[in-house]
C-alpha cells in the first residue's frame, strides 16, 4: 500500500460518550459493524493539531499546519487473517476550504470547512471552531501522565483503531489504514464541553450537548501516515 498522507498528529482531546446502537446503525459501511468494549457503544469528540502535513509527500503551502475536530464513531471488520478495528466519521472539521475538497473527493469523507483555533501549552489544550455565529469550544487542562494503556482497558480501545472506514452509498465501502506508534495518554483535571452537538452533527445527536463523557483522555500524539484507500468487496 502506498502512503497518501504524513503528518503528526499532536494534543488529541477525546471526549468519550456512551450510546445506543440504533443510533449508529444506518451509518455502519457495508462489510463492518459496530465495535463495542465490555458492551458498550462510544461516540468520540475529538481535536487535535495537523502538523507538517505532507501529501504524497510534498508540502502544500498554508495547508501544513492547522486544526481538526471530529465527531467518530468505532467499528470493525473481520477477514480471513485478522480484525481489523476501525473508525467512520460522523463530520470532520478543518479550517482549510482545499482541504475538505480533497477528503471529499478522494475518499468521500464527510469534511467541513470553518474558521477554527486553538491553544496550547503545559497545562492546557483547547480548540474552538466557528461558522454562521455558531461558537463551538473544547477545552482541557492537563494532570499527569497514564502512560501507554493498558490492554483492553477502555482507553487502549479509544485510540488503538488503525482503520478507516468510509460509507461511499449502500453498497461501497473504502477502507484506508492508518500507522501510528502506541500513545502516551494523560489524565484531565478539568474540562469544558461547550458544544452545539444538535446545529454540528444533527439533531439526533442533540442528547450529548446534555450528557457527560464516560471518559475524557488527551493523548500528546505522534508521526502517522495514512494510506491510499481501496474498495473493499
Amino acid at each position: 500500500m502506498r502512503k497518501f498522507l504524513t503528518a503528526k498528529w499532536h494534543n488529541l482531546v477525546m471526549a468519550n460518550y456512551v450510546v445506543e446502537p440504533s443510533l449508529l446503525q444506518n451509518r455502519v459501511p457495508k462489510g463492518t459493524s459496530l465495535d463495542f468494549h465490555d458492551g458498550k457503544l462510544f461516540v468520540s469528540l475529538v481535536g487535535f493539531m495537523f502538523l507538517d502535513t505532507k501529501v504524497l509527500g510534498i508540502s502544500v503551502p498554508f495547508h501544513i499546519n492547522f486544526e481538526e475536530v471530529n465527531l467518530r464513531f468505532y467499528v470493525k471488520r473481520e477477514t480471513k487473517n485478522e480484525v481489523r478495528r476501525g473508525v467512520c466519521f460522523v463530520k470532520e472539521i478543518v479550517p482549510r476550504f482545499a482541504i475538505t475538497q480533497v477528503a471529499r473527493t478522494l475518499y468521500g469523507e464527510p469534511y467541513e470547512t470553518w474558521t477554527m483555533s486553538h491553544t496550547e501549552n503545559e497545562k492546557e489544550v483547547s480548540y474552538s471552531w466557528e461558522k454562521d455565529g455558531l461558537k463551538n469550544r473544547l477545552h482541557v487542562e492537563v494532570a499527569e501522565s497514564l502512560g501507554v494503556p493498558a490492554e483492553g482497558s477502555e482507553g487502549e480501545f479509544i485510540i488503538e483503531h488503525y482503520w478507516g472506514y468510509t460509507k461511499r452509498g449502500e453498497s461501497r465501502t473504502d477502507e484506508y489504514k492508518v500507522e501510528h506508534p502506541k500513545w502516551e495518554l494523560f489524565n484531565i483535571n478539568y474540562a469544558e464541553i461547550d458544544v452545539n452537538f444538535a446545529k454540528v452533527y444533527g439533531k439526533e445527536f442533540s442528547f450529548l450537548s446534555e450528557q457527560e463523557p464516560a471518559s475524557i483522555l488527551l493523548a500528546k500524539g505522534s508521526e502517522i501516515a495514512v494510506y491510499k484507500g481501496e474498495k473493499i468487496s
